[in-house]
């Protein structure tokens, strides 16, 4: 099985096309203020119509959204996916909403922070931010990677958090993701992604699934 790649937090064109031409699965789009990668809808739509029908899947990403601000963001980008930072609870309110897959992210720092059960489509697993964190996810921490091992996720899962084209072979095999999540691991600056960390990113996750099979 090849891994899953996500870039999260693109927020203009030219990462965008380099995300696609290297075949990452899903595209991330940012709808939280606070975040240096933040997209109005209409920034959102800009660069989604430059994706092709057969490309990436789009992802939206909401923090403690109301169902008016996901609503502004469907009316202007056809988003696949909503990936949400609240409860399980409101996760599953905003499914039976809307009708779209949802990921829940997940900020562990011990093996009783990994869920055991959930009924939604997949679960974004990362570090659990520190105190007096700004944003709940895309702050380039990293979590001890051993925790998710022998762990038996309830539903699909993707790792992230502090993940770079350095260390993301090492993250795979030791954590036994099958999907990866990377926003701040590919930037030169906050909001700005490198073309060349995106595609040495994704060829090492890659190789990582080739190399295991080998």
């Amino acid at each position: 099985m090849s891994i899953g790649v996500k870039i999260c937090g693109i927020t203009e064109p030219a990462s965008l096309e380099t995300a696609i031409e290297y075949g990452a699965d899903w595209i991330g789009f940012v709808f939280f203020p606070r975040s240096p990668r933040f997209l109005t809808p209409a920034q959102g739509a800009d660069l989604s119509i430059r994706m092709p029908t057969n490309g990436p899947a789009r992802v939206g990403l909401f923090v403690k959204a109301q169902d008016s601000d996901i609503q502004a963001a469907l009316d202007e980008v056809p988003l696949d996916i909503l990936q949400i930072y609240d409860t399980p609870s409101r996760a599953a309110e905003i499914r039976n909403r809307f009708g779209l897959p949802v990921w829940l992210a997940y900020g562990v720092s011990t093996r009783s922070d990994l869920p055991a059960y959930s009924d939604l489509d997949g679960l974004l697993i990362e570090a659990r931010p520190q105190i007096d964190a700004l944003r709940p996810g895309g702050n380039g921490q990293s979590f001890d990677w051993h925790l998710t091992q022998n762990w038996h996720p309830p539903a699909p899962w993707m790792l992230a958090g502090g993940l770079t084209p350095e260390n993301v072979s090492q993250a795979i095999a030791i954590s036994g993701a099958q999907a990866v999540d990377v926003s701040s691991g590919v930037e030169t600056t906050p909001g700005v992604k490198s073309a060349e960390k995106i595609r040495t990113f994704i060829q090492n996750a890659r190789s990582t699934c080739a190399r295991s099979k080998s």
